[in-house]
């Protein structure tokens, strides 16, 4: 054996070698998509609407402090839309110090124009776009880690910018309500002092509020609800109300880390730490406000309402009428940050594993019969060279399911469509080789002179068909969602195997068998 057949063998034997073992045992390193798995498929729409709205409330409530530190402490603001807000009571003669404010801390986000009524401040088109493009990526990287923490293994997420929605695959999952609910819950938490009733007590309606108050709510407060639910079966029997101040004393933002513990009748709480800034805040609150009550708000209900004995510095506790997997979620979601915005769900689809397995059986099932259609074809019509053909097709087959475990790509049922369609075009590319060595053969070519010639006459067509195929694959995985893009994965796959088989791996099997018998006569082809 010369020297340029050994280093050929032995590069094709060292990448065989290198997917083969990448891929083994196969059934473990080769991830396994929804539709073979079983498990959930959400979409999910990201409302951006409240990313914008809460950042103009969040200017808003800057600029007014901001401005009361420039001692303009008569400013008062109000939304007048999702992204444009006004401020009022600011002098005339102050027009300086609110520019200067202005060109600080706001021009870059925010126009401002003087109109009759006050000051006029509206969101930049650009900081708008951004603001709903920072939505959706955080959207994706809370969901993420909310997936993770709850266990879910080789979840899929994928962001479409465009529609603002969020794609979500979870193979495996064995209870969809409780990760739908885990997912979309907005978990926005918030410490509100009670306004009324005092001492932590509750009001029976908000009537009973309204009535405290002539009938009509100063500006500061707000009416918010807390559920009532049997201690036994946690289903709903009614409803508590408190007023509430307006302003949150802490947000879930000042979190820095949350665990599940026992209450003092060992029921079910969560137990938090407070970020340093946070715990300065929660304690002058809580100092300054011992035995008044303090609303505990998860997305927008009060879930407990307790007196405040004492100064609350760094810790605290959550109490509720909690199940131990409620609380344990709520950790996970608090852990996980809250989400930007509100989520509207477009699609659900469940697949159950033994669909999957049958679609599995199936696939294979259709890929053992059309490959061994195909190799009975080309043993017959090509006769000794359809050897070649067959073994090339084998090697083709391992090389992708060693390329897909090796990149750790996910296997999907139009996956195993794309490996098919593979075998095909794998065939494909020695058709058109041993066609050429058949008609270098007719012209009265020696052996060895056809075998070059129809390789080298075959490359430039079975490299158009190849790239042409890989760039509309490309395009697929690109644009596509979910199963297009499993089906794009196997295929560009497949395509660069069978272009690696048919000109590297068939070439070297010719000229290992014709370089063993001396002068060749024959081809059996």
């Amino acid at each position: 054996m010369n020297r340029s057949l050994l280093w050929r063998g032995l590069l094709i034997l060292v990448v065989v070698g290198v997917l083969v073992a990448s891929a083994y045992p196969l059934n473990k390193k080769l991830k396994l998509g929804l539709d073979l798995r079983g498990g959930m498929h959400l979409v999910l729409k990201v409302k951006t609407d409240d990313a914008v709205r809460a950042e103009t409330e969040s200017s808003m409530d800057s600029a007014v402090r901001l401005l009361k530190d420039e001692g303009i402490s008569s400013v008062a603001a109000k939304r007048t839309s999702e992204t444009s807000f006004e401020l009022t009571g600011v002098p005339a003669d102050k027009a300086d110090t609110v520019a200067d404010v202005y060109d600080k801390y706001l021009r870059g986000s925010w126009t401002y124009s003087r109109e009759s009524g006050g000051l006029v401040f509206t969101m930049k088109d650009k900081y708008e776009a951004e603001t709903r493009r920072l939505a959706v990526q955080q959207a994706h990287q809370t969901i993420r880690n909310r997936i993770d923490a709850f266990g879910v293994t080789e979840p899929v997420i994928e962001e479409q910018q465009d529609k603002e929605r969020l794609i979500i695959q979870l193979p495996g999952v064995d209870d969809p309500e409780r990760v739908k609910d885990l997912i979309k819950k907005t978990a926005f938490l918030e410490f509100r002092l009670v306004d009324y009733p005092d001492g932590g007590g509750s009001a029976s309606s908000r009537e009973e509020i309204l009535s405290h108050y002539g009938g009509k709510l100063p500006d500061n407060v707000v009416i918010m609800q807390e559920d009532v639910r049997d201690p036994d079966t946690h289903q709903l029997v009614g409803h508590r109300y408190y007023a509430v101040n307006a302003s949150s004393v802490i947000t879930g933002r000042d979190l820095k880390n949350a665990h599940a513990g026992r209450g003092e009748f060992q029921q079910p709480v969560v137990n938090f730490n407070l970020s340093p800034e946070g715990a300065q805040k929660f304690g002058k609150a809580t100092g300054d406000n011992v035995g008044r009550g303090l609303a505990i708000i998860l997305d927008g209900k009060v879930v407990s309402a307790p007196k405040i004995n004492s100064r609350i510095d760094d810790r605290g506790m959550i109490e509720g009428q909690f199940t131990q997997q409620q609380v344990q979620d709520l950790v996970t979601t608090l852990r996980s940050g809250a989400l930007p915005a509100g989520m509207e769900q477009l699609e659900e689809r469940t697949v159950g594993p033994s669909l999957g397995q049958d679609s599995i059986r199936e696939g294979l099932r259709a890929g053992l019969i059309g490959s061994a259609l195909v190799v009975l074809i080309m043993l017959v019509v090509y006769k000794g060279s359809g050897i070649n053909a067959v073994v090339a097709l084998l090697l083709n087959v391992v090389l992708v399911f060693g390329s897909l475990a090796y990149f750790h790509a996910t296997l999907t049922l139009p996956g195993i469509a794309g490996i098919i369609l593979t075998i095909g075009m794998a065939v494909d590319a020695n058709v058109l080789v041993f066609e050429r060595i058949r008609e270098e053969l007719h012209r009265g070519r020696t052996v060895k002179s056809a075998i070059i010639n129809g390789f080298e006459k075959a490359r430039s067509s079975i490299f158009d068909a190849n790239i042409t195929t890989l760039i509309a694959a490309l395009f697929l995985f690109q644009f596509g969602t979910g199963p297009i893009r499993g089906f794009a994965v196997t295929l560009s796959v497949g395509i660069m195997s069978s272009i690696f088989t048919a000109l590297f791996v068939s070439r070297w099997l010719f000229d290992l068998v014709t370089s063993r018998r001396g002068r060749v006569e024959k081809l059996s082809i």
